[in-house]
């Protein structure tokens, strides 16, 4: 007894002992913009599909909850149990309200896109976006009283922000708005310049994806020149953040078309509906962004962007116009088809800027061939015939038959480089005549060619006098190695050996797997036919008559007749 006693009192002093030694806290971290993104890329959102994401995070939280035990009731019966502090002893209790926000934000984001056809679904839409910050409050509070490092914390206030931040946007508070979104990015940029730069992409990109939303929010504040800024964007972006970032600008255009009258030439437009007003507003700062545009593709991308607009608006305005049109067809006077005449204007001299902007991306690069050029020189001539279409007024063809010659002479010149290359001297020879004339007539217009064209061709005088030269001087050498006898000629041919024998020339291709030696299977050569003798006389004989001969047989055969016939067919009279 007093052995047990000695024992169960030294015991006792070992918990106590063990209860005031500290135990090691385990440290959680969840790493939320990571995980997030890799899921959505994985589970739909590469396709803007949120219901197969929405789908996804109900299946991953179902398991998650399997096997962490924390279950809400049976089959039966709902019981619902959030995830608490003392709960939390693995990463994965943290990502159980993280993927209840991802849920509900992806339902809200399906219901935006279902909202364009059923308005009363942005009701719902809202109510969505409410759940998703009340779990993502929950997640923050959850990541602070457990023991996380600074980098969760972090990147739980900045998904917080984000959350609020859309919310707000979708409000329309847009200051609120403006506050959460700069808070969420501000975070993430730190958090970028603190990781190592294999985890700074994913950051940064978060980053540029909230500069429309806050530029946006500044307009709507009182920033004007934040539109500038989104049309200066829309080079630089892909995806969903470049539909996102169109449906900003066309709710901005909205709010600024009026009715205002337009002037096209010295002639009214008539007073002009809102998407055609929206289209004007925009292409008069285009100027302006294609200015800022830092690359030669962002142009590109600017200008193609535009001319989709365009199109959709002359199409919009054809069907506003439609009866109009069909009782004045013969009236091109009249304001609502001088308005459409305008705009076709606008589209067809941007697509001639955009060619004009793939051209000297192709003289840049290093892999493009003079066709290439020529081709696109073709497109830019097409341009210009289609808008001189347009209108009768002389001055206004003066401008684009001097543009047209112009293009011609560049035309020309990459024409005659493309023929060099083939060592065809004679026909470049002409062609950079040519090219040279054109240019020259084209100068002889003075300022109706514009300052920019008629520098470029100026340079081209220049290129084509010392490509001229050289061709010649091509030439002249080609012709004297021809008149020489006996020298090697490196040149390929197309005669198999046996037809040059007296010819020697250094083929590289006879030492090939397939050298051209002989033509097989030969070619066929006509031969004499072998005679054959025809019996045409046959038909022209008369043969003698053998019926006197023969007359003792046929009246035999005749006596038999149907007696005959009955006796041989039942055997009977046979001997």
């Amino acid at each position: 007894m007093v052995v047990e006693e000695k024992i169960s009192e030294s015991l006792k002093e070992n918990q106590i002992n063990d209860d005031t030694i500290p135990a090691e806290q385990t440290t959680y971290s969840l790493e939320i913009l990571k995980i997030i993104k890799e899921a959505q890329q994985q589970h739909g959102l590469r396709h803007g599909d949120y219901q197969r994401y929405r789908g996804y995070c109900s299946r991953r939280l179902r398991r998650l909850r399997k096997v962490l035990k924390v279950p809400q009731g049976d089959k039966r019966h709902f019981k619902r149990r959030d995830i608490t502090t003392i709960m939390v002893t693995d990463d994965k209790f943290l990502q159980v309200p993280l993927i209840m926000a991802e849920r509900a934000w992806s339902y809200a984001m399906q219901l935006r896109q279902e909202s364009n056809t059923e308005p009363r679904k942005k009701f719902h839409l809202i109510s969505r976006l409410r759940k998703a910050a009340t779990y993502s409050l929950q997640l923050q509070e959850l990541i602070e009283n457990a023991n996380c490092d600074a980098r969760t914390k972090l990147e739980a206030q900045a998904y917080v922000a984000w959350i609020h931040g859309s919310l707000h946007f979708e409000l329309q508070l847009w200051k609120k708005a403006m506050e959460n979104l700069k808070k969420a990015q501000v975070v993430y940029g730190k958090l970028a310049s603190a990781l190592p730069e294999s985890e700074q992409i994913l950051y940064n990109a978060r980053v540029e994806e909230l500069a429309p939303s806050l530029r946006y929010c500044a307009y709507n504040i009182g920033d004007t020149t934040a539109i500038d800024d989104l049309m200066q964007m829309r080079g630089q972006l892909s995806g969903e953040l470049l539909a996102s970032l169109d449906s900003l600008i066309a709710q901005t255009r909205e709010k600024q078309t009026n009715t205002e009258e337009v002037t096209w030439r010295g002639q009214s437009c008539g007073v002009v509906p809102p998407r055609a007003a929206g289209l004007l507003i925009a292409d008069s700062r285009l100027n302006q962004t294609l200015e800022k545009a830092a690359t030669n593709q962002a142009k590109i991308d600017l200008l193609e962007a535009h001319l989709i607009d365009c199109k959709d608006a002359i199409s919009t305005i054809r069907d506003l116009f439609k009866n109009e049109l069909k009782n004045k067809d013969n009236d091109k006077l009249s304001p609502s088809q001088h308005l459409i005449t305008y705009l076709q204007y606008i589209r067809l001299s941007r697509t001639l800027e955009r060619n004009l902007a793939l051209i000297k991306a192709a003289e840049e690069s290093a892999k493009t061939k003079p066709q290439d050029i020529v081709r696109l020189y073709e497109a830019a001539l097409h341009n210009l015939v289609e808008i001189s279409q347009l209108q009768d007024d002389e001055k206004f063809l003066r401008e684009q038959e001097a543009k047209t010659k112009g293009y011609r002479a560049f035309r020309c010149y990459y024409m005659a480089q493309s023929l060099a290359n083939l060592h065809r001297w004679r026909e470049a020879m002409a062609l950079y005549q040519r090219s040279a004339k054109h240019a020259k007539d084209a100068l002889e217009y003075g300022e109706v060619l514009p300052e920019s064209l008629s520098k470029a061709l100026e340079k081209l005088e220049i290129s084509i006098e010392g490509a001229k030269y050289a061709a010649h001087a091509h030439s002249v050498l080609e012709d004297g190695q021809e008149e020489e006898p006996g020298i090697n000629k490196y040149t390929r041919t197309k005669k198999p050996l046996y037809e040059r024998l007296h010819e020697y020339r250094e083929d590289s291709a006879l030492l090939t797997k397939q050298p051209n030696v002989y033509k097989l299977p030969p070619p066929m050569q006509p031969i004499p036919c072998k005679p054959l003798f025809f019996d045409l006389a046959f038909n022209m004989v008369e043969f003698p008559d053998l019926s006197e001969k023969l007359g003792d047989q046929a009246k035999k055969g005749g006596q038999a007749g149907l007696t005959g016939f009955v006796k041989g067919l039942w055997g009977w009279g046979n001997k």
